[in-house]
C-alpha cells in the first residue's frame, strides 16, 4: 500500500470515528514544501474517549495493529500512540493535541485541502514551520531545518509573517528563525 492509499484509509477511519484531526509531520511539510520519502504519517488528534474507542476499532478492522490501552494512556497523558499496518510496515503516529496556546491555535487554523487525492485536514505552512523549528531546537535535526527552508521557499510572500512573528516570540524560536534566514541569505 502506498502513501495515498494509507492516507485515504486513515482519514476515512478518523472521520467515521468523529475525531477532529490534522495531518502534520513530514507528510504536511512535503505538501507545503519539498517532497521527501517517509514511511509514517503524523496525525494530531483531539478525541473524546468514546471516539477514541471507535478509532481503535476502525484501525483494527482495517488490519492495523494498535494497542487500546496505549491509546487511552495517550489520551490521559496528552501524549501519543501509534498504529502499524502489519502488511506494509506503514506507521501512523497519533499525537494528542496539547493544551498549550500554540497547539490550540494551530489546530484551529488547520485547513481542509486535497492531499494526495484525499480531502483532509492539514496543518498550515506557518504552523508547520513553527512546529519544525521547535522540533529542530529540541533534537538538533538539520532535516527539520531543511523542511522549514523548503516551505518558506514554496510559500514565499503568501506566509502570514505577523502570525509567525507572534509565535516565534512566544515559543522562543526567534533566534532559530534568524539563523535559518541568515543561512539562506
Amino acid at each position: 500500500m502506498m502513501l495515498p492509499s494509507i492516507l485515504g484509509l486513515i482519514v476515512e477511519v478518523l472521520e467515521r470515528a468523529g475525531i477532529p484531526y490534522m495531518i502534520t509531520g513530514s507528510v504536511a511539510s512535503s505538501f507545503h514544501g519539498a517532497p521527501r520519502a517517509t514511511r509514517d504519517v503524523d496525525v494530531v488528534i483531539d478525541p473524546e474517549s468514546a471516539a477514541l474507542d471507535r478509532l481503535v476499532e476502525g484501525l483494527h478492522s482495517a488490519a492495523f495493529y494498535v494497542d487500546r490501552a496505549a491509546a487511552h494512556d495517550a489520551l490521559r497523558d496528552r501524549s501519543q500512540f501509534n498504529a502499524i499496518d502489519a502488511t506494509t510496515g506503514w506507521k501512523i503516529d497519533f499525537v494528542l493535541r496539547k493544551d498549550r496556546p500554540f497547539s490550540k491555535a494551530e489546530f484551529e487554523r488547520r485547513q481542509r485541502l486535497e492531499l494526495l487525492g484525499t480531502i483532509a485536514w492539514i496543518a498550515t505552512p506557518e504552523d508547520m514551520i513553527l512546529a519544525k523549528l521547535e522540533w529542530a531546537a529540541a533534537t538538533g535535526s538539520d532535516r527539520q531545518l531543511q523542511d522549514v527552508a523548503a516551505m518558506v521557499d514554496v510559500a514565499g510572500d503568501a506566509l502570514d509573517i505577523r502570525y509567525l512573528d507572534e509565535w516565534l516570540a512566544e515559543l522562543g524560536l526567534r533566534e532559530d528563525w534568524s539563523r535559518l534566514q541568515n543561512r539562506g541569505a
